[in-house]
């Protein structure tokens, strides 16, 4: 009944709150013990032995950082943004609404083109039925998450972890922090989060209490999210590696509903009233980000940061596609299993403040992508890493990205896609493959299947508990709370005095709150509102 009243609610596995809530205590007793069974005996069975092979396949696989790119952001703030269901078509997108076109996302489209971005037009998300979590995952472990269910359920707050926070911790002596407004139990944050080695986490306790006007069932919609935050952040030591995870692009894109100060940009015109919506909530969202990019200039904080913006997955799901063809000048009719995969993509954008040389990059890649990336940017040496993510700005980046769904992968020259094989640069379809193509396409998919079986290996043995890697330590989640973290802060402030590295130090003990300013649409939109009354 569970997953007839929430559809993958046990599959996908969000929080076991609403496990409990859907089963009923009893049945979740019996269910939560048979998941913790069949856990724990694959890890028992796991040895180092497993690790050694999965290494193996790490080294063979590296691909070393170019030289033009390593270390040009060492030592700055490192700040990820979190684009929730945000897909890589809404970039320069114009909604056509009553013979009047509405551009979508205005200042992401303008970080997209910047000459200090380095932004990437074939970047795919690689998650399954964890969703957000598995983007998560993929993005700061450079694993992937499972094929049934969510990592950071099953594993996340018990497995060993090298995690983007627990590296920059140990390599760069960051600070690292998330801002989430919703509760910390979802998708397990606050447990998996620990093991990552985030020394905060500030989730919805931490922020204004929720309201039908300022949140809805995701959590505290964006521009209160990053509001909120800043009390928070100013307080951090740099460097400081934060993640802001936003919710209001969220499905079924009714955030902003009843908000009348919010609401004005049009809705799209389908039968379908989920991508009506989405058009809206993206503008909200790229509203918000525009609003504490302002801030970061404001504050001082920006010229010394690094800015990372990724789409988590879909916001659009394939179902839905044939009605949203029309929208990007497809015909339904001819609507293909290829078009499906295409609209995988998602942004992917690295700005660098005072960068000159960016560019817009048809590399193919993926999530499990960024760590190594990222890494480079920040000069850290990966090459003993346990990585399955290649960095995307090397010239050894095989340029394959693989999907969670046996069998699907995208690469620059052939995408398959639920059982059609088609030509990546022209969409047609390969019925009749010569035998070139057949050897081609077979060793992706073992290429593809291997990277995958690895990738499950670690995470479901358990094996980095078993990794030995120069420099770096595993964490020691005992030692980390999420109680009391701004009275933490400001204790770490205090004691180190003249030598606190953070804002609210930098600005003689004066808060920057006050610096964040966040227009409404109505706000932003009062002239065109007027003359629009005005013409009435």
């Amino acid at each position: 009944m569970a997953e007839v009243d929430r559809p993958e609610l046990l599959t996908r596995g969000f929080s076991n709150v609403y496990v409990v809530r859907a089963l009923g205590l009893p049945s979740f007793t019996a269910y939560s013990a048979n998941q913790t069974y069949q856990t724990e005996k694959v890890r028992s069975e796991a040895t180092a032995s497993d690790l050694d092979e999965a290494k193996n396949y790490i080294s063979e696989h590296y691909a070393a950082p170019n030289s033009k790119y390593f270390g040009i952001a060492k030592g700055r703030n490192v700040i990820v943004i979190h684009l929730e269901s945000f897909q890589q078509f809404l970039i320069d997108y114009h909604l056509q609404v009553d013979g009047k076109s509405y551009e979508v996302t205005p200042f992401l489209n303008s970080l997209y083109h910047s000459n200090s971005t380095l932004a990437f037009s074939n970047f795919f998300h690689q998650v399954k039925a964890g969703k957000t979590s598995d983007a998560e995952t993929l993005m700061e472990t450079s694993l992937f998450g499972l094929s049934n269910g969510s990592y950071l359920v099953n594993y996340g707050g018990t497995n060993t972890a090298y995690a983007a926070p627990s590296i920059l911790g140990q390599t760069g002596d960051y600070t690292s922090a998330v801002f989430h407004g919703n509760v910390g139990t979802f998708w397990n944050r606050n447990n998996a989060y620990k093991q990552w080695g985030y020394d905060y986490f500030f989730d919805s306790s931490y922020f204004t209490k929720q309201n039908s006007e300022n949140s809805f069932q995701y959590g505290l919609n964006d521009k209160y999210m990053f509001a909120d935050a800043i009390k928070y952040l100013e307080h951090m030591q740099q460097p400081f590696y934060t993640k802001f995870i936003t919710v209001s692009n969220h499905y079924p894109y009714t955030s902003l509903a009843g908000n009348s100060d919010e609401e004005g940009f049009p809705l799209a015109d389908t039968d379908d009233e989920t991508i009506n919506g989405y058009f809206a909530t993206a503008n909200y969202l790229d509203s918000a980000v525009k609003a504490f990019f302002d801030y970061l200039k404001e504050s001082g904080l920006y010229d010394n940061s690094i800015i990372v913006l990724y789409g988590d997955h879909y916001g659009i799901s394939n179902s839905r596609n044939t009605d949203l063809a029309p929208l990007l000048g497809k015909d339904s009719e001819t609507w293909t299993s290829y078009d499906n995969a295409m609209l995988q993509r998602v942004p992917y954008m690295i700005h660098i403040p005072g960068f000159t040389e960016g560019h817009i990059s048809d590399t193919f890649g993926g999530e499990v992508d960024n760590l190594p990336t990222l890494l480079h940017l920040l000069g850290v040496d990966t090459s003993d890493y346990i990585q399955l993510g290649q960095d995307l700005l090397s010239e050894d980046n095989d340029q394959t990205v693989a999907f969670r769904t046996a069998g699907d992968y995208v690469t620059p020259t052939y995408t398959s896609s639920s059982g059609h094989l088609y030509y990546t640069a022209t969409g047609e379809e390969i019925t009749n493959p010569d035998e070139n193509t057949q050897a081609a396409t077979k060793a992706i998919r073992d290429a593809v299947a291997l990277q995958l079986s690895t990738s499950d290996e670690i995470q479901t043995g358990d094996l980095l508990r078993f990794a030995k890697i120069p420099g770096l330590k595993q964490v020691d989640s005992s030692s980390i709370s999420y109680t009391d973290s701004l009275k933490s802060l400001k204790a770490i402030e205090k004691k180190r005095g003249d030598e606190s590295t953070s804002l609210y130090s930098e600005h003689d003990n004066e808060s920057t709150v006050d610096m964040f300013k966040a227009p409404s649409y109505m706000q932003l939109h009062e002239s065109s509102s007027s003359s629009s009354s005005e013409s009435e």
